[in-house]
């Protein structure tokens, strides 16, 4: 495919060339790192060298081969300024090589598909001399750029484009590669790749022995997406001996970016570190799910903001929490340790039960945590409500999402 007809992905402004640090791209198996910083050097029109090593026939490489392969890139592609490593974590010790490379004055580009394992090596070993840059499957406003969908829509046509579109996002949701393989082949391709980060990214890197049990783990949380879990109760459910055990493969799960979670907020920091809810990194693996009924569609309606907001966290530096004080905010957006915004997530407000239960939340929620900025999100629904002296914007999810455009 040529490449002027690759998506163009927002992340791309954030990767610095000219910059002596390394430009470190993470995220989840699949969601266009490679193809992002391919992107970014061939616009620039520099020469540079590529190594990928996820590719098996370099899989067990020890850090002291690092040089041998450093070798052959020279022997391939002459001399070169830029250097892109991609899923550079598959080798134990790769921290001490980018350092080398990096005191040549190399410029690196790097990818990763393993949060902690790259985030903790980064802090130790490259502090200050990186910057990370998180990616994600594509967003709504991607999509709509990839199938050439105004996002501004106006007309009574491109509303319907749009709707359409967004629709089609909550089935098939944001991996670049379900918009070029066929219908029939796309629930074989997503039980694949999920596997594939399953065993890549956990089994193999933690050694982990009950495989069995860590499939479990990530089908409860599959089906409790935008829900608080209990590493207590997914223990007893699945009849795993210890809660530590539960915990740490949940952790294993998060750090392969196949899910996210958002802490409880509290003032106090200590009260933050229990139960969190999770969210799958996609729609598609909700979806896709056989057991995932209509009924759903509120919890993944709220997994689709908690993505967008994740997005948007990165360009203005904000916390995502919950709140759960005998009632439930959805998110509180917390920014430089003031609460700046509270928002609820609702597939409807017609029935006037759920109406009143999501507006008395708010209401109670800006009381206790000193906020005015209040914020429905719903499917289709737009309207400005007043009570108690408190201003509540309701707004469409499909204008919210545009709103990154």
């Amino acid at each position: 495919m040529p490449i002027a007809d690759w998506c163009n992905r927002a992340s791309e402004a954030k990767i610095d060339l000219n910059s002596p640090l390394a430009q470190i791209v993470i995220g989840v198996r699949r969601s266009g790192k490679s193809t992002l910083c391919h992107k970014v050097l061939k616009n620039s029109g520099v020469d540079y060298a590529y190594a990928n090593f996820d590719d098996e026939r370099l899989f067990d490489l020890k850090s002291e081969q690092l040089n041998d392969v450093l070798q052959a890139l020279y022997s391939i592609y002459g001399d070169f300024k830029y250097l892109f490593l991609d899923e550079i974590q598959n080798v134990g010790g790769w921290h001490l090589f980018v350092n080398r490379l990096l005191r040549q004055g190399i410029r690196l580009i790097i990818t990763g598909s393993n949060a902690k394992l790259l985030s903790s090596e980064l802090s130790t070993y490259l502090t200050g001399r990186y910057v990370e840059i998180e990616l994600f499957p594509f967003s709504f406003s991607e999509t709509l750029d990839y199938k050439e969908i105004k996002p501004n829509a106006v007309t009574t046509k491109e509303l319907a484009f749009r709707r359409q579109a967004y629709f089609e996002y909550l089935k098939q949701g944001g991996f670049p590669e379900m918009f070029q393989i066929a219908e029939t082949q796309k629930h074989e391709y997503l039980r694949t790749l999920f596997q594939s980060v399953i065993f890549k990214d956990i089994v193999k890197r933690f050694n982990i022995k009950y495989i069995k049990a860590l499939n479990d783990i990530s089908n409860v949380l599959l089906n409790n997406i935008s829900r608080e879990i209990s590493y207590t109760k997914i223990a007893k459910t699945l009849g795993i001996k210890s809660v530590h055990t539960a915990q740490n493969y949940v952790s294993y799960l998060e750090q392969a970016y196949l899910f996210l979670s958002v802490p409880r907020f509290s003032f106090k920091s200590i009260a933050r570190a229990g139960n969190r809810k999770t969210y799958a990194i996609d729609p598609v693996f909700v979806s896709f799910l056989p057991e995932i009924t209509g009924a759903n569609d509120g919890y993944l309606l709220e997994n689709v903001v908690f993505l967008e907001l994740c997005r948007r966290r990165a360009d203005n530096n904000f916390d995502i929490y919950y709140y759960n004080n005998n009632y439930e905010v959805d998110f509180v957006i917390s920014q430089n340790g003031k609460i700046c915004e509270l928002i609820q997530v609702s597939l409807s407000l017609e029935n006037a039960k759920t109406r009143k239960r999501e507006v008395s939340a708010l209401l109670k929620g800006a009381k206790d945590l000193h906020c005015n900025k209040l914020k429905i999100i719903t499917q289709d629904e737009k309207e400005i409500i007043v009570e108690n002296d408190k201003e509540i914007e309701i707004v469409s999810v499909i204008d919210w999402l545009c709103e990154a455009k």
